[in-house]
């Protein structure tokens, strides 16, 4: 379904893929720091409380991971996904650093990045479908 084709996704599956661009924006970009002009999300909040924030931010990736299997995302593709919430977790857990790390890396958008990119529409396309 990639290399631009059109693709026919019901209302279910827009609608799947809407609520998981939108837990991405608000884990990842909810919020622009206004003197740097970096946005930042509720993973990175919830990145400074030791250990359980980095599980809750997990486990809200394994959500939108979850949905891409619902969407019929091939393996690979799923894999991917995965190994981007990996290195997230991964260096979440390294204080101080892990959370300038999450900052930058974004694993929720990249993560609706490839489901957007399977179905070959882009974020603002997918906003104006009905």
């Amino acid at each position: 379904m990639d290399s631009g084709k059109t693709t026919y996704l019901t209302p279910a599956e827009l609608a799947r893929i809407r609520r998981a661009a939108s837990i991405a924006r608000l884990m990842d970009t909810a919020v622009r720091l206004p003197v740097v002009g970096v946005r930042i999300g509720a993973d990175s909040v919830l990145g400074l409380i030791p250990a359980v924030g980095d599980i809750v931010g997990s486990l809200i990736g394994l959500f939108i991971i979850d949905e891409a299997r619902r969407l019929g995302l091939p393996a690979h593709k799923l894999a991917r996904m995965a190994v981007n919430l990996g290195v997230d977790a991964a260096c979440g857990t390294v204080p101080l650093i892990g959370d300038l790390f999450d900052v930058y890396f974004k694993s929720h958008r990249r993560n609706v990045g490839i489901i957007l990119e399977h179905f070959g529409i882009s974020e603002d396309e997918l906003n104006q479908r009905i």
